[in-house]
């Protein structure tokens, strides 16, 4: 009988499941683990559909959840590249490109004007997956340049937050967009033109602590990390544990940090209602 222990059964379409089914095809949830087909998560706004956790997204699928139509482009100023001639353990120029060749686009803000539920605005979104959305010279001039379009249009302003603070590579002059852009939304403020803050993971650093909380309604995507320092920092130089859910949206919603926990399902909806509100529109009972 060694002939029988020596037959080798063909594994039935094992080999043709790895050919067919690419490893990018699936993506694994960070907070439950679950495996997800990429195409699904895509239809549900990248939202797992097993644990509700809401996953970064990428700035093209932004504008195709919150816009009407596809908009328009507002051009950004170009800037120096590169002032300081940084390096640290790679050339920031080297930083640049890398991340251009990843997402396609020039630096971590892209604007467009174009409509919400029927209200005409302008909406800059940040790009975490460029650079962890850090602001430098580029992303501040991207605000101030957006936030002069809708003076120039009397329309109100719509910012996406996610980044993780300051570009480093920047030094300095990164730091001074702080206050520039701050100027910029107060001159919207002094328009009376409304400004409205989507907080998206993670919103934390610099950008958290400058134009990010400067909306007159501030909304916050559920689960969203909204802070300054990191909690790992906090308590280490507090020696004293934190509690749980701290820095997520919800629990500084429980705090007056911000008016609205909204999932992604529903994000366009209440945008368009708080827009419709704040510029006197009828909302259609």
């Amino acid at each position: 009988m060694n002939w029988l222990r020596s037959l080798s059964l063909p594994k039935i379409g094992t080999s043709r499941l790895k050919r067919d089914v690419p490893d990018h095809m699936w993506v694994n949830c960070p907070e439950c683990g679950h495996v997800l087909f990429r195409r699904d998560l895509e239809e549900n706004h990248h939202i797992c559909s097993q644990c509700d956790h809401h996953m970064r997204m990428p700035i093209a699928d932004r504008f195709a959840l919150l816009l009407d139509s596809k908009g328009k482009n507002i051009a950004m100023p170009q800037v120096k590249e590169d002032p300081l001639t940084f390096k640290d353990s790679k050339r920031y120029k080297d930083r640049l490109k890398d991340a251009r060749n990843k997402t396609d686009e020039e630096d971590a803000i892209l604007s467009r004007y174009g409509k919400v539920g029927g209200n005409g605005v302008v909406m800059s979104v940040m790009n975490f997956a460029f650079m962890g959305g850090s602001m430098g010279q580029a992303v501040g001039e991207g605000i101030i340049t957006a936030c002069e379009e809708a003076l120039k249009n009397q329309c109100p302003f719509v910012m996406v937050a996610s980044s993780g603070g300051a570009r480093m590579q920047e030094g300095m002059l990164s730091l001074m967009q702080m206050p520039r852009s701050i100027i910029a939304i107060k001159n919207l403020k002094s328009a009376r033109l409304p400004v409205i803050m989507i907080l998206a993971d993670p919103t934390t650093g610099g950008v958290s602590a400058s134009f990010a909380m400067l909306g007159d309604i501030t909304i916050a995507e559920k689960g969203a990390i909204i802070g300054f320092a990191g909690a790992r920092v906090i308590q280490e130089t507090i020696r004293t544990p934190i509690p749980e859910g701290f820095q997520k949206a919800e629990s500084l919603k429980d705090h007056g940090m911000v008016d609205m926990v909204v999932s992604r399902h529903d994000l366009k909806e209440q945008l368009g209602r708080v827009l419709s509100l704040l510029t006197q529109k009828h909302i259609a009972s």
